[in-house]
């Protein structure tokens, strides 16, 4: 049985490497490279957990088109189990277009296809039972899961010792927190990025983002915010990390792999501070490609960094 689960969105990327400045309209501008590679929250977290040895169980929907089909070859590797991996027929999958624009933020146009169809009957109850960690990345990507049955799984996972995580996708121009708030009081760990939570709360200081959701409900809050480090915030425990230094080609993936690493530091019964690490680590090794896997470490690599590098980290309170 998996030690893990990675649950929600599958996603094909075609992405470029970094350009100059975005075309004005009509206008070619080269690019180094243009990849197909895999994406979405739960593959790339599942593939990312792969690297550092996990058995990850893996539960979401694709289409029956060839991008489906590079997504199922993509995620046919050891230590990961793909049998809930769920083909709609005449659909496509989740699809993004990543455009990297030097010296800035990414840019992403993307459409949810198949992810739609995933409903919580497709994630199979005996995993719940044995994993010990559940990551379900992409919500709000996924209509038929903005419901009390996801609410029901979650408070079941739990009552089985599974430790639940939290990832949200902002899809659409719409009210998101009524679809939000019901899973936060079952949620173990929130791991929004710093736009997605001022957009969840309407706050703009990462700390008060924090303790809003605390006081939702979780039991403690991860907010990412690229190059400044990281908040983390529990009832107990409260401080920020800084970011490990790593040549920068692409963010795209870096969130996972984040959500990944500190996923594994909780498989391993580590500290939050050391889950922290483990995150900051594998996020920093994910943007030295564009591709959201591709360059993330592997189980040696990630230890050689750790005993290499430290993560200052500044306690806020106690």
């Amino acid at each position: 049985m998996p030690d893990c689960l990675a649950l929600g969105i599958l996603f094909a990327d075609v992405g470029c490497w970094p350009i100059d400045r975005l075309p004005d309209a009509g206008e070619l501008v080269p690019t180094e490279r243009v990849q197909l590679s895999l994406g979405g929250c739960a593959s790339n977290v599942a593939l990312d957990l792969a690297k550092l040895e996990f058995h990850v169980g893996l539960a979401g929907c694709v289409g029956d088109d060839a991008f489906s089909d590079y997504i199922v070859k993509s995620l046919s590797v050891p230590n990961v189990d793909t049998s809930h991996l769920k083909r709609v027929p005449n659909m496509g999958p989740g699809s993004t277009l990543i455009v990297n624009v030097q010296g800035e933020d990414r840019r992403f146009i993307s459409t949810t296809g198949a992810n739609a169809e995933f409903d919580v009957e497709d994630i199979p109850e005996e995993w719940l039972k044995t994993a010990k960690a559940l990551y379900l990345g992409g919500f709000l990507m996924m209509p038929k899961l903005e419901s009390s049955k996801t609410v029901d799984m979650f408070r079941l996972a739990q009552s089985y010792g599974c430790r639940t995580i939290l990832d949200v996708v902002l899809y659409g121009d719409r009210p998101y927190w009524d679809a939000v708030a019901p899973l936060l009081p079952y949620t173990d760990v929130f791991v929004p990025n710093d736009w997605e939570a001022k957009m969840l709360s309407g706050l703009d200081n990462p700390i008060e983002q924090a303790e809003f959701f605390l006081k939702a409900g979780v039991k403690a809050a991860v907010i990412t915010c690229g190059e400044q480090g990281t908040y983390y915030l529990s009832a107990s425990e409260r401080f920020k990390s800084g970011i490990y230094p790593t040549k920068f080609v692409g963010g795209t993936g870096s969130g996972n792999a984040f959500a990944a690493g500190f996923m594994a530091g909780i498989c391993q019964k580590l500290s939050p501070q050391d889950c922290v690490r483990w995150g900051s680590a594998l996020g920093a090794s994910c943007v030295r490609d564009v591709s959201a896997t591709e360059s993330v470490f592997n189980r040696q690599e990630m230890e050689a960094f750790l005993a290499a590098n430290s993560l200052k980290m500044e306690i806020l309170s106690t």
